[in-house]
């Protein structure tokens, strides 16, 4: 099987090497195309306005300047073209990508250009307990319990344009509950916040400031199990189309 592995932490991410580690169990013909900067919070961006240059670091291995789609688009056109993978494989990235997350994601954008192109990819993210956690994030659930929610997926049936995207809770391994099926949950959008602070020169600068508020309309969401210690796999398709608006919509314009 060959495999491309992709992330948005960049090149150097610690999740990065855990993740080709995960992959290595089910194959030794991988490739790494990555950021070769963190490109957390970029979605679906690409670089449209301007090029962007990669560097080869070795066979099979390059570090992109752009975005983790960049990363897919360069690997299915460019780098792997000839020989395109059967699984593309993004992450781990440090930090939870639940819920409304996915949106904003580069970890679980890149599963899904990968998914756009009709190959299975799979997003994976190990979640930390508290913010300002920096290098020290605990990747010990991941790592203990990827083969374990990876190498299932492997021999199912999977529906066209589809990815999953999985969560690793941020507590010791043997405190994992186990792995739960659940569907995307839904925060309450007043835990975003901004942060004003001010440089030497007094003027203004601003940070983005996202505090946790697990609320959902359901029970068995994602941010639910993920509280509970499980391991949360999500099937996430590429269709917004929210169906049951269209007949609504059809009678105001006819």
């Amino acid at each position: 099987m060959r495999i491309l592995l992709t992330n948005d932490d960049g090149y150097h991410a610690r999740g990065l090497a855990l993740l080709e580690a995960l992959a290595r169990t089910i194959s030794d013909d991988i490739t790494v195309i990555a950021p070769a900067d963190e490109q957390s919070g970029k979605g679906r961006s690409l670089s449209l306005t301007e090029p962007f240059r990669v560097r080869r670091h070795a066979e099979n291995r390059y570090a992109v300047h752009g975005t983790p789609t960049d990363c897919v688009m360069f690997a299915l056109a460019e780098a792997m073209k000839d020989n395109k993978p059967d699984l593309i494989l993004s992450g781990i990235n440090r930090g939870g990508n639940l819920a409304e997350d996915v949106s904003y994601s580069g970890t679980v954008s890149a599963a899904m250009e990968g998914a756009l192109a009709g190959i299975r990819s799979v997003a994976l993210s190990q979640r930390y307990a508290r913010t300002g956690a920096g290098d020290k994030v605990s990747f010990a659930a991941a790592e203990a319990w990827g083969e374990r929610a990876l190498h299932p997926l492997l021999a199912m049936e999977w529906a066209p344009r589809t990815l999953v995207n999985i969560n690793f809770p941020p507590v010791a391994p043997d405190a994992v509950e186990g792995i739960r099926v659940v569907s995307q949950g839904l925060r309450d959008y007043g835990r975003v916040g901004v942060e004003r602070r001010t440089d030497p020169r007094g003027f203004d600068y601003y940070w983005l400031a996202m505090g946790s508020s697990p609320q959902t309309p359901g029970a068995d969401t994602d941010l639910e199990a993920i509280e509970r210690g499980y391991v949360t796999v999500t099937p996430l398709q590429l269709d917004l189309t929210h169906r049951d608006s269209l007949d609504r919509l059809k009678s105001v314009y006819s």
